[in-house]
């Protein structure tokens, strides 16, 4: 069942700043007890930390009609309860329950013993910048027609999202005695006029519309400043994380394009996606879950593995309201649903 099985995920530790091959390895022994073939695509990240992607096929299949893509890692805890899973309420609370292994659970559960047109594809590193998923894309080894992403939709599926992006802004100064401004230049000064040239950015940006998106536009932030050392001092440098989110179609750097006055270093540059509300995954999940075809302005992977020349929808259980917090869970009942909905588009959808 997918709630024992989640529970055993939820017991797995697995943050971004860990290592996820405990949860590739858990996954790795079911699949292949079903004869499930399973290559694994090792890396360590920066800190030399072991990660890897898990790709499992029938036999060594390159171009399965059907991918049930899923990211094993997750944001960090506070408190060690959040990877001891609590069934409460008709829902499992955890680490992890809806973001997004609920949906990893349903796609174990689901996916039953090896056939032809089918794949899984788990990957390390999304909520730190995709990069299990942009290492997948890059080796070529899988192409499917279609991908199912799981993320926490509740069971609606989502034909389109929203790029994300982030770039270090830098304001040079000079710095100098406060009492003799004229020696120095204010980095934060420099800063100001930054902020108030990207709310003019966000202001044109509206005139560019996809009302399929709520807000319908590409948005603009700047969540973080730093600057100066202290408070006599004229400060010579000021540093700001700016994030935009694009709106599909247009050109993801658009966005910073318009920004003068300070040094830009892209961070991460992830474009939008958009499948056609046409799409056979689309309408099969659509009839199949009841619920119309919808937006997020949330990333996913799905701008990575659309680069595939693959259609793709995001579908899963729970929702993102509780995702990353310390009351994070999945309803029981959609974990239920999902495998059913899953094992049907697989049946419908898993073959060419």
């Amino acid at each position: 069942m997918p709630c024992s099985t989640l529970k055993d995920l939820i017991a797995i530790s697995s943050v971004s700043a860990e290592s996820n091959l405990p949860v590739i390895r858990y996954a790795r022994q079911r699949l292949e007890q079903s004869g499930w073939h399973c290559v694994e695509q090792p890396y360590a990240d920066e800190h030399g930390t072991a990660k890897a992607n898990l790709i499992a096929t029938h036999a060594e299949e390159r171009d399965p009609a059907l991918a049930l893509v899923c990211h094993t890692d997750t944001v960090p805890y506070d408190s060690p309860s959040l990877v001891q899973p609590v069934e409460r309420d008709g829902n499992v609370y955890g680490r992890g329950a809806c973001d997004v292994k609920g949906f990893l659970a349903c796609a174990l559960e689901a996916m039953g013993s090896a056939r032809k047109g089918l794949a899984l594809v788990l990957t390390a590193d999304e909520e730190i910048g995709c990069i299990g998923a942009r290492r997948f894309v890059e080796s070529q080894i899988l192409r499917p027609r279609y991908a199912i992403i799981g993320e926490p939709t509740s069971l609606t599926p989502i034909r389109a999202g929203k790029g994300y992006c982030v770039a270090e802004l830098r304001c040079a100064g000079r710095e100098a005695h406060s009492a003799f401004p004229d020696l120095g230049e204010s980095a934060i000064g420099k800063a100001a006029r930054v902020v108030i040239a990207s709310e003019q950015i966000q202001e044109r940006l509206k005139s560019d519309r996809d009302d399929g998106f709520d807000p319908p536009y590409t948005t603009v932030n700047i969540g973080v400043i730093q600057g100066g050392r202290a408070k006599n001092i004229i400060p010579g440098e000021c540093m700001m994380l700016f994030e935009w989110r694009p709106i599909p179609h247009q050109a993801v750097d658009a966005a910073i394009e318009r920004l003068s006055g300070c040094e830009v270093n892209v961070l991460r540059r992830q474009p939008g996606f958009a499948t056609a509300a046409s799409s056979l995954i689309v309408t099969t999940l659509a009839e199949l879950s009841g619920r119309a075809p919808a937006t997020v302005s949330f990333g996913t992977e799905a701008p990575w593995i659309a680069q595939l020349g693959t259609e793709c929808v995001v579908f899963g259980p729970g929702t993102m309201h509780v995702a990353h917090g310390s009351e994070e869970h999945v309803p029981i009942e959609e974990l239920e649903s999902c495998v059913t909905m899953l094992r049907e588009v697989i049946s419908q959808r898993a073959s060419r």
